[in-house]
């Protein structure tokens, strides 16, 4: 098992999670992070500190989307292991449904 960022954080990128992280197996793209599921030791310390509730255990059904996303991205943009500020706009993206269509960056992070 591993956990793996999913929808909610696209455009919220809010980085609370990568602060707590003791193994550093986030990565940033443009508009959200993802995690390594190769890393990740399933201490699940980073799910409750996400604002977003964007972090899951890849053992939820209907997750199988998520963690190739999760798994195909960590190995093309950055490793993040310190908390940057979150994107301006953050809180109005918080909660909104539907974003990977129409919002989603393939582009890394810097």
């Amino acid at each position: 098992m591993s956990y793996v960022v999913t929808e909610a954080c696209i455009k919220c990128k809010y980085m609370d999670c990568v602060d707590v992280c003791p193994v550093d197996c986030f990565y940033e793209g443009e508009n959200m992070l993802v995690i390594n599921p190769n890393e990740c030791i399933d201490c699940g310390v980073c799910e409750p500190e996400c604002p977003a509730e964007a972090i899951l255990p890849d053992t939820e059904p209907g997750l199988e989307k998520w963690l190739e996303l999760n798994t195909k991205y960590a190995a093309v943009w950055p490793n993040i292991n310190s908390k940057k500020p979150s994107p301006a706009d953050a809180d109005e993206f918080k909660g909104i449904a539907d974003k990977f269509n129409t919002l989603f960056s393939d582009k890394p992070g810097s």
